[in-house]
C-alpha cells in the first residue's frame, strides 16, 4: 500500500458523522473533573446521583414527551424485544420517570442529580453538537418559588466552583403569551401566527395581527435587566391568568437576589423556543462572548402522573468553551530501572508519573517526548527537563 493511500485510509477511519466528535487529552481529562465538581456542588445540597440506561423501550422514554423532542430521537429495533427502542435526548426525562416510578413513595421533595451523554438527531443553530454531555439536578415534588429558587441558586454556586466568569441568567415565563391569547380566545393557527412573530422579535407582524397585539407588543419590549424589565411587566394591563406568570417571575427574582445578589438576572416575557413542556418560571444560563446555552431548566410536570418539578442541564460543550484554556499539569518522567517506591511517593504527593518502558539515552530529551515537565532521580527527587538537559 502506498504512503498517500495508507494516508487516506487513516482519514477515513477518523471520519466521523456530523455533529460527533472525538474529545482528546487534556479535554477529557478536564472535562470529567469539570464534571465531578458540579456533581459534587448538587451533592452538598442534597442531590442524589442516579444512573438511567442510555437506551430507554420508545414508550417509556416519549410517552409524554412534545413532538419536538419526539422528533429529535434516534430510535432503535430491539432484536430481543422485537420492540422499539429510542436512544435518549434528553436526561430529565429519565430523572422524571425514576422520581415518579421507582421512587414514588419516598418522602417529598424528591432531590436528584446526573451526568451522561445524550444524542439527538439534529443540533440547533447555536449548538450544532449532536453528541453532548448533560449534568444536571431535579427537584420533584415541591411547588413553590422557593423551589425554583433554590435551583437557579445552585446553578450559579456550580458555575463558580467550576471557574465560569460572566454568568448571566434569564428567566422566562414561557406560557405568560399563550395565557394571554386564551384569554382572547385565539388559539389554532392565529395562535402560532403570535407564536412565529414573537419567535422573530418582529413587532411590525404583531401589530398587523389585531385582537390583543398591543399588550403582545408591550410584552416583546418588556425584556433585559430583571429590574426594568420587571417593572415594564407590572405596568401592562394583563389578564388574571398571565398576570399569575408575571407573579411568580417576581417572586423568584427576589428570592434570587435576596439570597445572592452577585447573580445577573434579565428578563424575557415571550421566549419559549426549546421550553415546549415547562409549565412555569423557567431560566437560561449564558457567559458573555460564548456561543449557545451553559445551561437551562425550569418547571414542568414529571412523569405521567404530572407531578411538580423543577430542575436544571448543565451543556458541557457549552460549559468547557466558557472555561480559561486547560493548564499543563504536573507530570514527571520516571526513567526505566527506578525502584517502584520512587513513583508511588511522587504519586502520593500529587505527581503524574509516566514510566520509562525502556533505557533511554537521553532522559531529558525522552521526558519532553512524553510530554513530561520534570524527571525524577533515583533518589526520588525532582528536577525540570531544562536543568536536566
Amino acid at each position: 500500500m502506498s504512503q498517500s493511500a495508507s494516508g487516506s485510509d487513516l482519514t477515513s477511519r477518523a471520519l466521523l458523522p456530523q455533529g460527533l466528535r472525538d474529545v482528546l487529552p487534556p479535554d477529557g481529562d478536564h472535562e470529567t473533573r469539570v464534571v465531578e465538581t458540579l456533581m459534587a456542588c448538587f451533592a452538598a445540597h442534597g442531590y442524589e446521583r442516579v444512573k438511567p440506561p442510555l437506551v430507554e423501550f420508545e414508550q417509556t422514554l416519549l410517552g409524554q414527551v412534545s413532538q419536538s423532542v419526539s422528533n429529535r430521537t434516534f430510535r432503535m429495533m430491539d432484536p430481543i424485544s422485537q420492540r422499539m427502542m429510542a436512544l435518549r435526548p434528553d436526561m430529565t426525562l429519565q430523572v422524571a420517570r425514576i422520581a415518579t416510578t421507582r421512587l414514588n413513595k419516598a418522602p417529598r421533595p424528591v432531590r436528584l442529580s446526573y451526568a451522561g451523554e445524550v444524542m439527538r438527531v439534529m443540533g440547533s443553530q447555536l449548538s450544532p453538537e449532536r453528541e453532548f454531555t448533560q449534568v444536571g439536578f431535579e427537584l420533584i415534588g415541591a411547588e413553590t418559588p422557593e423551589s425554583d429558587a433554590e435551583v437557579i441558586l445552585i446553578a450559579a454556586e456550580a458555575a463558580r466552583r467550576v471557574g465560569v466568569k460572566g454568568l448571566s441568567i434569564d428567566l422566562m415565563a414561557p406560557n405568560l403569551v399563550p395565557a394571554l391569547l386564551a384569554s382572547h380566545g385565539i388559539q389554532g393557527a392565529e395562535a402560532q401566527a403570535f407564536r412565529t412573530a414573537l419567535d422573530g422579535k418582529d413587532s411590525g407582524a404583531i401589530a398587523k395581527l389585531g385582537g390583543p397585539a398591543p399588550l403582545v407588543s408591550k410584552l416583546l419590549t418588556a425584556s433585559g435587566p430583571i429590574a426594568p424589565g420587571l417593572s415594564a411587566l407590572e405596568k401592562i394591563d394583563l389578564p388574571i391568568d398571565a398576570r399569575a406568570h408575571v407573579e411568580s417571575l417576581k417572586a423568584v427574582s427576589r428570592l434570587v437576589q435576596a439570597a445572592d445578589p452577585q447573580v445577573t438576572l434579565t428578563v424575557d416575557a415571550v421566549e419559549n423556543r426549546g421550553f415546549a413542556y415547562h409549565t412555569g418560571v423557567s431560566f437560561s444560563l449564558f457567559v458573555r462572548g460564548v456561543r449557545g446555552e451553559l445551561g437551562r431548566g425550569g418547571r414542568y410536570r414529571a412523569g405521567e402522573t404530572g407531578e411538580a418539578a423543577t430542575g436544571l442541564t448543565f451543556y458541557m460543550d457549552t460549559v468547557i468553551r466558557s472555561l480559561p484554556a486547560v493548564a499543563a499539569g504536573r507530570k514527571v518522567f520516571v526513567p526505566h530501572g527506578t525502584r517502584p517506591d520512587v513513583g508511588r511517593r511522587l504519586r502520593e504527593q500529587g505527581w503524574v508519573t509516566v514510566a520509562g518502558l525502556a533505557p533511554a539515552a537521553d532522559a531529558a530529551a525522552e521526558a519532553k517526548r512524553l510530554g513530561c515537565t520534570h524527571i525524577a532521580g533515583a533518589d526520588g527527587n525532582i528536577q525540570s527537563i531544562e536543568r536536566a538537559a
